[in-house]
């Protein structure tokens, strides 16, 4: 029976230490083509451990996040200065926008 070459990745011919120089490469926000150059793995397989990365990042990003139970309203408003004539909306001088949420829990 073969034995496992990498944890990280099932089925997959690259080692764990190449494994883990890749990521480390993904974390310094390397590119693709730099990475496949300085680890002597294929750019296509270097993309699709990338893709995976990013996918799994997504995922833990959305158990995470806060925003994922009950509804959450949005209201964006306008404070400053009263209003001069002549200059209306957004593009009046002297206020500054908040954008406000309530998060209701159901």
């Amino acid at each position: 029976m073969l034995s496992m070459k990498n944890k990280y990745i099932i089925r997959s011919r690259i080692s764990e230490a190449k494994f883990r120089s890749i990521l480390r490469l993904f974390c310094l926000d390397i590119e693709a083509k730099k990475v496949s150059k300085l680890t002597n793995v294929s750019r296509y397989t270097i993309n699709k451990i990338f893709d995976k990365l990013r996918l799994l990042i997504v995922q833990k990003c959305e158990e995470e996040s806060p925003f994922n139970q009950g509804e959450i309203e949005l209201d964006e408003s306008y404070f400053g200065a009263k209003r001069v004539r002549g200059k209306r909306g957004r593009g009046s001088g002297g206020k500054s926008s908040s954008i406000w949420y309530v998060k209701e829990r159901g």
